[in-house]
């Protein structure tokens, strides 16, 4: 079998809509080899893209499905930074994005089932979208980070209930790429109050993030799992991120779980009311370092998925790993893929 590198992948780009009418983009991406399994569907973390997926210097997650004859789907939702930016909620992402993209790829496959791979509020959208039965054809979740029980620092705690407010009255976004042009005004003066706090490395969307995502130095990853490539490439992979996400997971922190703050059609308002409608497993990752969202995350998660479905799904803490390393550490081709692989050749 051919080793699959960066230089040998294919991308063929599918544009549609949500459900509510937002331009959205998949990313098929082909290998050396036809794929002989079914459809994975990757979905990025808030403010990122589907081009996080691929650091640049080391193993990629797709390279590793790629070789084990996935047919891989990187999937720009609403809040990638490869499209208009715009004011969402998890309830949007969740009622409109995901079956939207379901629907796309089973079409374009004929697959009647989809395996997914998701990250941070991509895999908390994913989750609800599950959970609430709008997407019945995907039959596992890879879920990292969080899924339905967010878990925060106690400093991230203070940013969400205190910081928050304030920084509503400036601005509809947090903007983690502040600095890669002429600063100005708030703008200007949140980024240089942020580089005084992170002494901790020279990069400034480093430092950013950990002010935006988490409670750390860094908050989204140990600097140990990064090689210098992708510390820099990192750099270039987050922006825009709507502080109605910041009021979602603000109520949904002290409610203990996910929360509904829109009222959508076909999303219940609490997400720990009832049991799953759907059978699909869930696979759950974080990391034991996590300072965006803490292992009681998932843990809690886990506990409520065991309560309804005994017995159907896994939970797995990284030693040594945070919240986005776990896919482009310079060791996660070693540490963590080959488990998630593991899950997704299980029997359903």
């Amino acid at each position: 079998m051919t080793a699959v590198t960066r230089r040998l992948h294919v991308d063929e780009p599918h544009f549609f809509q949500a459900d509510d009418g937002v331009p959205l983009t998949l990313i098929r991406v082909r290998g050396p080899e036809q794929p002989t399994k079914g459809p994975v569907l990757l979905v990025h973390g808030a403010g990122m893209r589907a081009e996080s997926f691929r650091p640049p210097a080391t193993r990629s997650l797709v390279d590793l499905l790629l070789e084990d004859g996935w047919d891989v789907w990187l999937f720009n939702w609403r809040g990638s930074i490869d499209l208009t930016p715009l004011p969402w909620t998890l309830d949007d992402v969740a009622r409109s994005d995901h079956p939207a993209a379901v629907r796309y790829i089973t079409a374009a496959t004929g697959a009647s089932s989809i395996k997914a791979i998701a990250h941070c509020q991509g895999s908390t959208s994913l989750s609800m979208a599950v959970v609430a039965g709008l997407v019945p054809e995907i039959d596992l979740v890879v879920a990292n980070s969080v899924s339905l029980h967010p878990r925060v620092p106690r400093f991230s705690k203070v940013k969400l209930r205190v910081l928050r407010p304030l920084l509503q009255g400036h601005s509809a976004y947090v903007d983690i790429a502040w600095g890669d042009g002429p600063e100005r005004g708030f703008g200007k003066i949140t980024r240089s109050t942020v580089r005084l706090w992170h002494a901790e490395c020279r990069n400034g969307s480093c430092n950013m993030a950990s002010f935006a995502l988490g409670s750390g130095h860094p908050a989204l990853w140990s600097h140990r799992n990064l090689d210098a490539a992708t510390h820099e490439w990192l750099g270039t992979e987050f922006g825009k991120i709507p502080l109605s996400l910041y009021t979602q997971v603000a109520r949904s922190e002290r409610a203990g779980h996910i929360v509904s703050i829109r009222r959508l059609p076909g999303l219940p308002v609490h997400y720990s009311a009832s049991a799953p409608q759907s059978q699909a497993r869930f696979a759950l990752y974080t990391g034991a370092d996590n300072r965006a969202f803490l292992p009681a995350s998932q843990k809690a998660t886990y506990a409520y998925l065991q309560r309804h479905q005994p017995g159907r799904h896994s939970l797995q803490v990284i030693p040594g790993y945070g919240h986005a390393d776990v896919f482009v550490g310079h060791r996660a081709h070693i540490d963590v893929f080959p488990s998630m692989l593991e899950r997704l050749n299980e029997p359903a």
